[in-house]
């Protein structure tokens, strides 16, 4: 059995999707189990209408392990709120995760949204996880399946970290088993930390985390000002012009090229880009 594991607060806007793109799944044999940080809107409220267990939560890091230490499967699912799932998503990754005798795994992400900045930023981020799986793994916490076990091997996530606890999650339990970048199934992803925050600001931030996770050490600081649940407001977005953004794809594609790492999608983001809105506009319709 899978044990799905939610960290949430206030989710009331994507939980429905989430939850009801799961109870669609092809593969049946799971349990949801929400862990809620205090939320003062519907997300409890919506959680129960899909039999979800409830337990507390609090930072991501908290949220996953007290999901954890309630899960009854033999394999945990992390998940985030904004996330959507297609119908086989967790048949197909369960096939892979046996067939490839792996013990913790991710899955590429494509950005539910139409701006090809989205989709460079992501696929960006695909090429980097792939290329720094065997040496130095990372895992969004938005999509991370791992055995139990191993969970409990590594005493699960770092409550102390205050950034990239997942990164720092998944290169700890390389030590324990064997760690893969998915191809397919894929997770499809919100964008509204970018519509919050900012592309430029955020793309930034992270790139100056993963320079101090490598010279100085986890984050264990607040200096990155990550904060959980805060997507209300949107501030002011910074227009990129577009002979930036082709200079981006430009050195993306060749990077594609160069790697040979995305064998499996097409050598231009322009090609793989009304593909990925098909299958947006399918998710849409649950």
């Amino acid at each position: 059995m899978i044990s799905i594991i939610i960290p949430t607060l206030n989710e009331e806007k994507y939980l429905p999707r989430l939850l009801k793109s799961i109870k669609n799944q092809d593969y049946q044999d799971y349990e949801i189990i929400i862990a809620d940080a205090g939320s003062t809107d519907k997300t409890i409220e919506i959680a129960k209408k899909y039999n979800c267990k409830i337990v507390p939560g609090g930072s991501p890091a908290v949220g996953r392990n007290n999901g954890a230490k309630a899960a009854k499967g033999e394999y945990l699912l992390f998940l985030d709120a904004d996330v959507v799932l297609e119908k086989n998503f967790l048949k197909s990754l369960l096939q892979e995760f046996n067939n490839s005798n792996i013990d913790i795994a991710t899955s590429y992400i494509v950005p539910l949204s139409n701006k090809k900045i989205d989709f460079i930023l992501h696929n960006t981020v695909n090429v980097y996880f792939r290329a720094t799986q065997k040496i130095y793994p990372h895992a969004p916490g938005f999509c991370i399946l791992v055995k139990k076990d191993v969970h409990n091997a590594v005493n699960g996530f770092d409550e102390e970290i205050k950034l990239a606890e997942d990164h720092d999650y998944v290169r700890r339990a390389k030590k324990y088993g064997k760690f893969k970048v998915v191809h397919f199934p894929k997770i499809f992803v919100s964008t509204r930390r970018l519509d919050t925050d900012g592309r430029i600001n955020i793309a930034v931030k992270y790139l100056l985390c993963e320079m101090h996770r490598i010279i100085i050490g986890e984050v264990k600081t607040n200096i990155f000002n990550y904060q959980f649940g805060h997507y209300d407001k949107k501030r002011k977005q910074v227009k990129i012009p577009e002979y930036i953004l082709q200079k981006i794809e430009k050195t993306i594609i060749q990077l594609f090229k160069k790697n040979k790492i995305l064998s499996e999608i097409e050598d231009k983001l322009s090609k793989i880009e009304p593909k990925i809105k098909i299958k947006i506009n399918k998710i849409k319709k649950f």
